[in-house]
């Protein structure tokens, strides 16, 4: 079955392009969710008036996100854990975690856009990623201490 993508859609291409997927995709995911249309005459006059509209859209959420990512820049996080031997972790530091410790800054991002290089099970130092617009990523340093640490650090 033949559909235009609506938005971006990992693994299979970006807005606008035509793609050819299996119909049971097409009707049970891409085109509920508003990802596709069916790629039809009237599909393609319909996204041909809306693509305009979405690029002044994506424009100014690409400028909003760029002022974001000059205040998010060089950002470090510290997060206080319980750690047993070895330095290993009693659970881990999540995209979640990220997401509350940056609430706490002021900046409001969904969790979804947290991109962690590896699993957080240790003590150390870790880089993560935001992604704040599809052009636009951010890298932000964490740091895991341990819990009594606090008052040296």
């Amino acid at each position: 079955m033949k559909v235009i993508l609506n938005d971006q859609v990992e693994n299979l291409g970006n807005r606008g392009e035509i793609c050819d997927v299996k119909p049971g995709h097409a009707r049970n995911f891409l085109i509920p969710k508003g990802l596709a249309y069916e790629a039809t005459p009237a599909n393609l006059a319909r996204f041909k008036q809306e693509q305009r509209r979405w690029l002044e859209a994506m424009q100014k959420q690409k400028a909003q996100a760029e002022l974001l990512a000059g205040k998010i820049a060089g950002l470090e996080l510290t997060f206080y854990r319980r750690a047993g031997d070895g330095d290993a972790l009693y659970g881990s530091v999540t995209s979640t975690d990220v997401a509350a410790a940056l609430e706490s800054r002021g900046f409001e991002i969904d969790r979804r856009k947290i991109e962690l290089g590896q699993h957080v099970k240790r003590l150390g130092s870790y880089n993560a990623e935001l992604h704040l617009h599809q052009d636009v990523r951010v890298p932000i340093t964490l740091h895991v201490v341990r819990e009594g640490e606090q008052a040296s650090a």
